[in-house]
């Protein structure tokens, strides 16, 4: 098993890293285990040049990535399906937890308000154990995948590369910002 985290909080990079033209990337230059396609930072992500967007590109593209990761959250824990369990206790400003406790005293110790979902009773538990991203990625439904050509489209025009634009064309055009230093 693989675990690659990007540390980013916002849309804009969400959005770049989901769309059409990173998976080319990814694909072109990631190893392959057995048969199967590895992502590996190294080649990948370090490698990958973000474009030199506008403000309205970068605009347009964190709004679709929002949307894109706000949906497809609503279809993995619908809310008729789930309710917030709130768990509070004590932490340190040291530890882990240290980005959400809140009201430290001096020792530095605070309260944490951690909440999650749990499915509302067990019916729903059972489908809800069906809704994995890998799930609704193979089935697909138009509504991902209006939604994955609306950020392709929007990811494309910051490259400055039209809609329709091929394979080859992608590639040769992040490979020309690679070799111009930009990643």
């Amino acid at each position: 098993h693989q675990l690659i985290v990007f540390s980013v909080e916002d849309d804009y990079t969400f959005g770049i890293l989901q769309s059409r033209l990173h998976a080319i990337w990814a694909l072109r230059k990631g190893s392959r285990l057995e048969t199967r396609p590895r992502y590996t930072s190294t080649t990948i992500f370090e490698t990958f040049s973000f474009p030199e967007a506008t403000q309205a590109q970068r605009g347009a593209v964190a709004a679709i990535a929002h949307e894109l990761e706000a949906t497809r959250c609503r279809w993995l824990n619908p809310p008729e399906w789930t309710r917030e369990d709130t768990t509070t206790f004590a932490a340190s400003v040291d530890g882990p937890w240290r980005h959400i406790v809140e009201a430290p005293n001096f020792d530095g110790i605070g309260t944490v308000r951690y909440v999650r979902l749990l499915p509302v009773d067990a019916g729903a538990a059972r489908a809800l154990a069906s809704r994995t991203l890998t799930a609704l990625y193979n089935e697909r439904p138009t509504w991902l995948r209006d939604l994955h050509a609306a950020l392709d489209t929007a990811v494309l025009a910051a490259y400055g590369l039209p809609a329709d634009a091929t394979e080859q064309q992608v590639l040769a055009h992040l490979l020309a910002l690679n070799l111009e230093g930009r990643a």
